[in-house]
């Protein structure tokens, strides 16, 4: 079994805990429009010593920049009102609420990619159903 995904997988989990975790910090001193803006900050540079990093090449193929940049786009947005939802709720619910975005994936990936759901996936996603109804309840 090749587990070269594991541990950029890992390491991107605990990444998302903590970015999950840090906007309630931020939001509990500024409003969410300015918390977006450093974090963009942030983001960017990040971008920049990826794009200084000696072995990267930079791709420009026109689908992947523009996917790339509807990339950026809804996950700004939707950033925009994480923050706002974490500014006025409990950051355990709206976390646990918003972690729930691969139920749209899935969604797209079978409508659009056309890839397979199996038995199991179908009674996941009816679970990850149920708690958006439990936690929102």
């Amino acid at each position: 079994m090749n587990a070269s995904w594991q541990i950029p997988a890992i390491i991107a989990l605990v990444l998302y805990g903590f970015w999950g975790f840090f906007p309630k910090l931020a939001v509990n001193h500024i409003n969410p429009a300015s918390a977006l803006v450093f974090e963009v900050a942030g983001a960017a540079v990040v971008g920049i010593m990826v794009a200084l990093f000696p072995s990267t090449r930079l791709e420009t193929a026109p689908l992947g920049v523009l996917f790339a940049l509807l990339t950026g786009l809804c996950g700004m947005a939707g950033t925009l009102f994480f923050m706002a939802a974490a500014r006025h709720g409990r950051i355990s619910l709206v976390v646990s609420l918003t972690a729930m975005y691969p139920l749209i994936t899935i969604v797209l990936a079978r409508l659009v990619l056309a890839e397979p759901l199996s038995g199991k996936n179908i009674i996941g996603m009816v679970l990850a159903l149920a708690a958006i109804v439990m936690l929102c309840g």
